[in-house]
């Protein structure tokens, strides 16, 4: 009895793989670059422009990662900017729609906690 000889690895679909991985890879590297986050905050009716004053960005893209002033920060460098900043400065939230509820929150809990109650939460008029 003869064993058949193996016909050997297929890598057309490893190279698919990396070929889809390089173009998610440079598309992300032109955001990064123009500093550009891409958020699609939900819509509402009752939209007003926000006033022109001295304020902070806390922005959340839909994987949940957390910006300030378009630069990535994790909570704790969050938590201890909004300690240093004057509860008259205007805090804007923008959360992408895609975003988790809980992150929303969690902002919300650490402005209530440090007292500052000078915020507005952006969204797109319909």
């Amino acid at each position: 009895m003869k064993l058949k000889r193996g016909e050997g690895l297929n890598i057309v679909p490893f190279i698919d793989i990396m070929l889809v991985l390089l173009a998610i890879v440079l598309s992300l590297s032109t955001f990064i670059a123009q500093g550009h986050i891409p958020i699609q905050v939900p819509n509402s009716k009752h939209s007003q422009e926000p006033k022109k004053q001295k304020k902070l960005t806390i922005s959340t893209d839909r994987l949940n990662q957390l910006y300030l002033d378009n630069k990535p920060v994790n909570y704790e460098e969050l938590k201890n900017v909004i300690a240093q900043t004057s509860s008259k400065t205007l805090i804007e939230f923008q959360s992408d729609k895609e975003a988790k509820f809980e992150t929303f929150v969690q902002i919300l809990n650490l402005l209530k906690e440090k007292n500052h109650e000078n915020f507005v939460i952006t969204t797109q008029k319909n």
